[in-house]
């Protein structure tokens, strides 16, 4: 990616492994409609190692063919990479993962069985979804805003760990099939406004004053987007609910760990998130259709022919 909307398929040399490091040719990766979007826009806010140009992705899929032995792998193993910056020249590697080949830490890696196939790209989106959910004193989501593949997770993580099923919010009626064992409204149909714990999976600019009015006294809205916008809210149906607001970022290896115990254990399905597929070839096509197409919830990139 050379520039907003300039992305094409090209070469670019490798570091050489090191002591800790393994080789990975990548089977799929997948196109973030968050922070890569924004990339693709030029409207990401400025961020530690971030500009052009850059290797988009940080959801990637492969096997190990090579693996020195202080590393733990061997070549054969299947692994997710969340991206990797091991790029020579000017390329940024902020996120790394859009390629055929990568050079990454083996302590970066997670082993994965390699029946998942194009499923395992989705492991960090996962594990995003697990973090906003998880750790000291947080509520599980009676509320979730949009229905693409971060609020689907978000739900299936809540109905994965006992707690009743969430409402989902989602305005557009293309996006509201594809629920199981919750169910899907248009804001304008739900009256409820005894909400413990809104998740806003929609990344959408000035909705605080419209969540807010639906939260019980003492709830907590939870942004697990990416924003560019300030944040923004009137302050007195704040202060009458005595609003939290929380803010999950990204993913820990913790999460990761657990998302993947889940997916085995067949807790935690990720099947019908997928809705697309290219071939790496075909990255300038895919990512607009990533970004600009509705029906698309997930696009992944097949790397299989691209070597």
């Amino acid at each position: 990616m050379s520039g907003a909307r300039n992305i094409a398929l090209g070469t670019a040399a490798l570091k050489d492994p090191t002591v800790g490091d393994l080789v990975v040719d990548i089977r799929h990766s997948g196109i973030s409609t968050g922070t890569e979007k924004l990339f693709w826009l030029g409207t990401m806010p400025a961020f530690p190692g971030s500009g052009y140009p850059l290797v988009p992705g940080y959801e990637s899929f492969g096997e190990v063919v090579e693996a020195a032995p202080e590393t733990g792998y061997r070549p054969g193993e299947m692994v997710f990479v969340p991206g990797a910056n091991c790029f020579g020249g000017d390329v940024r590697g902020l996120f790394g993962g859009a390629a055929a080949r990568l050079v990454t830490p083996a302590n970066r890696v997670c082993r994965v069985d390699a029946g998942i196939g194009a499923q395992g790209a989705l492991l960090a989106l996962a594990a995003t979804a697990r973090h906003a959910i998880a750790g000291f004193d947080t509520a599980l989501p009676d509320l979730i805003i949009g229905h693409g593949t971060l609020g689907r997770l978000l739900a299936r993580l809540t109905i994965a760990a006992g707690a009743p099923a969430p409402t989902v919010w989602e305005v557009n009626p293309a996006r509201r099939d594809g629920a199981v064992g919750y169910p899907v409204l248009d804001p304008n149909d739900d009256a409820r406004r005894d909400y413990r714990a809104i998740y806003d999976a929609s990344g959408a600019p000035g909705l605080l004053d419209t969540l807010i009015p639906r939260l019980q006294k003492g709830g907590e809205v939870v942004l697990c987007g990416f924003y560019t916008e300030a944040i923004n809210f009137a302050f007195v149906p704040a202060f009458m609910k005595e609003m939290r607001l929380r803010i999950s970022a990204e993913w820990q290896p913790a999460d990761l760990a657990a998302t993947r115990a889940l997916i085995e254990a067949g807790a935690l399905s990720l099947d019908g998130l997928i809705t697309h597929r290219r071939p790496g070839t075909a990255a300038a096509e895919a990512y607009q259709t990533a970004f600009e197409d509705a029906d698309c919830l997930k696009m992944i990139l097949d790397w299989s022919d691209a070597a």
